[in-house]
């Protein structure tokens, strides 16, 4: 590779969550430590950047939202121009930022759930679990009130986001004031009629995707018991953790199988070994249909034992995965939930395993539109790595053709009227909710802006009184 292979590369990345900003971190890096240039457009359907940080994290967990200030700080640098609420297949297509750039990153990352093939599950009270975190992250595109009018509430899944939704289920609302929760999400909390709430894994604490921390924060709500059940527990005799995390995590849950209930308000009930089998109720939920699973003796495999049980609820949150979000003409494998590509270089083919299908030049993803929804942030650098990795190397070997149009692709998105927002327009929106956090009843690091109208006229310096 020379130097002057990498000379006024032109790149544009269409997702401004972790892994669009970390692929344009690497790829600066990995340019400028060859003695090359790059200039980096970062589009965003979103007014604002960060993605699942921003809008896919509980409001009770400010360390991970810590994360933000190294996006920031990667994004402040100024050798990536942010460009938001801009919808890449819609503002603007993919042929034509590929005619405009040398090369075209897919970082859009996945918003929606998966699905729950099952009986009842589009009954009315259920739900995914996506939705309800995009309600309470202040997420512009959803509802501003979620009815949360039933006493028994169910959860289905044991992931982090499981996790999340039921201790946000089960949690006072007066405990969240002190977060960046928005003042809608509060008022619906504050009115919620929730007492129990029922998380349900299909297989046992052994194979729980949960982290040590998450788990040992859940025993900490305050004025909320965890009820957890012996015959859950049956299979772990003689069971020993394969790694310290597992026995963290094991010994957090037999020390709750002795923990006297205080006679807490509210009651999180956590069950293993349960594979739903159907929603029912006559018109909305009523209740869930379960089959009793058991170890099959071979890893983390479950098999059902024929016994089923009814477990009264009158909402279901479905937590079993997300889904990736495709976008307009990009070559997208709808049972994957990906992109076609290989190794990050997007592939001319409907379907991810057709070993024939030829790479598009120029066109890469990353993140979890590339691999699915599956790791967490350490992951997604690693995998930004590889991709960036292969696009230099094409670069090098001057597989990528050289854009065909010049020209500020800005000038495009303002002649069609597309109200974009930019990196000092995230500036000030940063500024006036952190703002109304300091100027809250409830004093608080920041108060988000929910309306889209509203963050992208505060970002385009008309603020809203």
């Amino acid at each position: 590779m020379t130097s002057s292979s990498l000379q006024n590369l032109r790149v544009a990345i269409v997702g401004a969550g972790p892994a669009g900003i970390y692929a344009g971190n690497i790829l600066t890096n990995s340019v400028v430590e060859a003695g090359g240039t790059v200039a980096i457009d970062l589009f965003e359907s979103l007014p604002a950047p960060y993605g699942l940080i921003r809008y896919g994290v509980a409001p009770d967990h400010p360390r991970i939202k810590g994360i933000v200030n190294s996006l920031h700080e990667m994004l402040d640098a100024g050798t990536t121009r942010f460009i938001g609420n801009v919808e890449v297949g819609r503002d603007i297509s993919i042929d034509e930022l590929q005619e405009r750039y040398d090369a075209v990153i897919l970082a859009t990352g996945a918003i929606r759930d998966a699905a729950l093939d099952i009986p009842g599950i589009d009954l009315e009270g259920s739900y995914g679990a996506a939705d309800f975190v995009a309600w309470f992250d202040g997420h512009p595109d959803v509802p501003t009130e979620w009815t949360l009018d039933q006493r028994e509430v169910a959860v289905i899944g044991n992931g982090n986001v499981a996790l999340d939704v039921a201790r946000v289920l089960a949690k006072h609302a007066v405990d969240l004031r002190s977060t960046e929760i928005a003042d809608n999400v509060l008022a619906g909390l504050e009115a919620s009629a929730v007492t129990d709430v029922h998380v349900f894994g299909r297989r046992g604490p052994a194979d729980i995707k949960f982290t040590p921390i998450e788990l040992r924060e859940l025993g900490e709500v305050p004025n909320v018991d965890i009820v957890v059940h012996d015959e859950d527990f049956a299979y772990l005799e003689g069971l020993v953790p394969s790694n310290n995390q597992l026995k963290v995590m094991l010994r957090i849950l037999q020390s709750w199988r002795t923990r006297e209930s205080t006679g807490a308000s509210r009651r999180l009930h956590l069950h293993f070994y349960h594979s739903p089998v159907a929603v029912l109720g006559d018109g909305k939920v009523e209740a869930i249909r379960f089959e009793r699973t058991e170890p099959t003796g071979e890893g983390s495999a479950v098999r059902g034992t024929g016994e089923f049980r009814e477990i009264a609820v009158q909402q279901v949150y479905r937590a079993v995965g997300y889904y990736g979000t495709p976008v307009i003409d990009a070559p997208f494998d709808e049972k994957a939930g990906v992109v076609s590509n290989v190794e990050g270089r997007v592939k001319d083919a409907a379907v991810t395993g057709d070993a024939e299908a030829p790479v598009i030049a120029g066109l890469y993803a990353t993140g979890w539109i590339k691999r699915g929804p599956v790791g967490l942030i350490g992951h997604t650098k690693s995998d930004a790595m590889e991709t960036i990795a292969h696009l230099v190397a094409d670069v090098a070997a001057g597989r990528l053709g050289a854009p065909t149009v010049d020209g500020d692709v800005l000038d495009v998105l303002e002649e069609r009227d597309v109200a974009f927002t930019t990196w000092d327009g995230w500036l000030a929106l940063d500024a006036h909710e952190r703002e109304l956090g300091a100027n809250h009843l409830h004093t608080r690091e920041r108060v988000k802006v929910v309306p889209r109208d509203e963050q992208v006229a505060i970002s385009r310096g008309a603020l809203v009184p």
